[in-house]
């Protein structure tokens, strides 16, 4: 009869899997405080040299947008263009934020598929 060995699990494996978890749980607390501090953030994006500006929130949420005169002189259509660049202008950075963020938050932890 052959000895049982449990489940695989030596006192080696044991510790790996707790510091897993530990890992886990610091990511999970990291994880929450960046989504308050993007909560907060201002991201601007503009266009035409400044003439239309786009802010979104850390999490992309539109925030404001700022119109100046001399861009409602451009008519509409100039303006409509200038307002979506600044919209992608004020994502790009708000994606650049949040991913530069995040490799902040893991990096170190070694954690697979990050």
């Amino acid at each position: 009869m052959t000895q049982g060995k449990g489940f695989g699990f030596g006192l080696g494996k044991m510790k790996e899997l707790a510091d897993a978890f530990k890992k886990a749980q610091q990511v999970q607390e990291g994880a929450k405080r960046l989504q308050e501090e993007l909560e907060v953030m201002e991201i601007p994006g503009e266009a035409g040299g400044g003439m239309v500006k786009v802010i979104l929130s850390g999490n992309q949420e539109p925030q404001r947008v700022e119109i100046s005169p001399e861009a409602l002189a451009e008519g509409a259509e100039v303006l409509s263009d200038l307002v979506t660049a600044a919209m992608k202008d004020a994502y790009n950075k708000s994606t650049a934020t949040m991913r530069e963020r995040m490799e902040e938050l893991t990096s170190g932890l070694e954690l697979p598929g990050m």
